[in-house]
């Protein structure tokens, strides 16, 4: 078996420690004599691996008491909606700050709930940068502010936490999260598919604030009100056991990385290598996103014609680099570089696009 170095936007890469630990536990897990995605999730051995999961992500992220984690079925997407019936009534109003795909996703799920307003937006500029903070436009009385730290598509990211006074800020951390410490306090909910930085497809995290809950005072299906998920530690209904129990690896292997300012110095220097790289090609390859705001999660950039850009993934997948087709939406390439890729794969990746564009220059 040759593993290559694995570039997706999500599902993406895990971390191959965790992986092999996966492997070696599949067919008997705990010494339950069957496979974790076998077992009961009301029986004790999972009950213990949910609360050990619980703990590390609290540990790693310093979660205030104040604040209940779960671990929900779904994507973020299905969260987008979610939140929304949770955090405010029909009538109420909340603000939106647009600065690409997911942001727009995000605003559309809850148009059909509560009133709607997009206080920001990059649009215009084609979701190159972020808009000043002097020009957003932020309704008094707002039940939340919603925003998304790092956009997948765009490749922009946010590196502080925007003041919205005291409205509760809501943040779609899908990309980004555990890849730096992030004040848990200044948010009132935090939420993320696993797929990108976590874990497998199938999860979505939330952090969230306990007051915020429970005063929407709209009439909601018991599934969908996150109070039943918070009295019942996630498990109101039947969880999303295997990728829960693969969170759980992967929040003990960031532990032992040395946690979340570990996490930020490598993911700082294979972001910037892989960004020099651009920067230095003499215009072969090229990122328009504003510098101040350059994601280091998602690095989008083009080739001089779209006619290379079949080349450039052929032989990228033959040199052993996968993922790296940019989104339908703007086309080009799309490396992803989130916890679980190393320094060596983004140095592999630099090593064959020099070579593609002395070739191809």
């Amino acid at each position: 078996m040759s593993r290559a170095f694995n570039f997706s936007a999500g599902p993406a890469a895990l971390p191959e420690p965790v992986l092999r630990q996966v492997q070696e536990e599949m067919l008997e897990w705990k010494g339950e004599r069957a496979s974790v995605m076998e077992v009961s999730h009301r029986g004790q051995a999972f009950i213990d691996c949910a609360a050990e999961a619980d703990h590390d992500l609290r540990e790693l992220m310093a979660v205030p008491d104040d604040y209940a984690v779960l671990f929900m079925q779904g994507g973020a997407t299905t969260l987008a909606a979610l939140l929304p019936m949770n955090l405010a009534g029909p009538e109420q109003s909340a603000d939106y700050i647009l600065t690409g795909h997911w942001g727009e996703k995000a605003l559309e799920n809850a148009k059909p709930l509560l009133q709607t307003h997009v206080a920001a937006s990059a649009r215009d500029s084609g979701y190159k940068s972020i808009p000043l903070r002097d020009q957003w436009q932020l309704t008094p009385g707002a039940a939340f502010v919603h925003y998304t730290p790092n956009e997948t598509i765009h490749g922009v990211e946010f590196f502080d936490i925007p003041d919205v006074g005291n409205v509760p800020l809501v943040a779609d951390f899908s990309s980004n999260l555990l890849s730096r410490p992030v004040d848990v306090s200044r948010f009132g909910v935090i939420y993320g598919g696993a797929q990108k930085n976590l874990g497998p497809s199938g999860l979505v995290i939330v952090i969230v604030r306990k007051d915020l809950l429970g005063k929407h005072g709209r009439n909601l299906p018991p599934i969908f009100e996150l109070q039943n998920q918070v009295k019942n530690d996630s498990m109101f209904n039947t969880p999303a056991t295997f990728s829960w129990y693969v969170v759980g690896l992967v929040l003990k292997w960031l532990k032992a990385q040395g946690g979340t300012s570990a996490m930020e110095q490598q993911n700082r220097a294979k972001a910037e290598l892989l960004y020099s790289k651009i920067d230095k090609s003499g215009g072969f390859y090229v990122n328009s996103v504003d510098r101040v705001c350059r994601s280091r999660m998602n690095v989008p950039f083009m080739l001089p014609s779209a006619d290379l850009d079949k080349p450039f993934l052929k032989e990228a997948e033959a040199a052993g680099l996968l993922g790296l087709k940019g989104h339908r939406a703007l086309g080009g390439m799309r490396a992803s570089i989130y916890n679980a890729m190393p320094l060596a794969g983004v140095q592999a990746l630099t090593d064959f696009m020099d070579d593609f564009a002395r070739r191809n220059g």
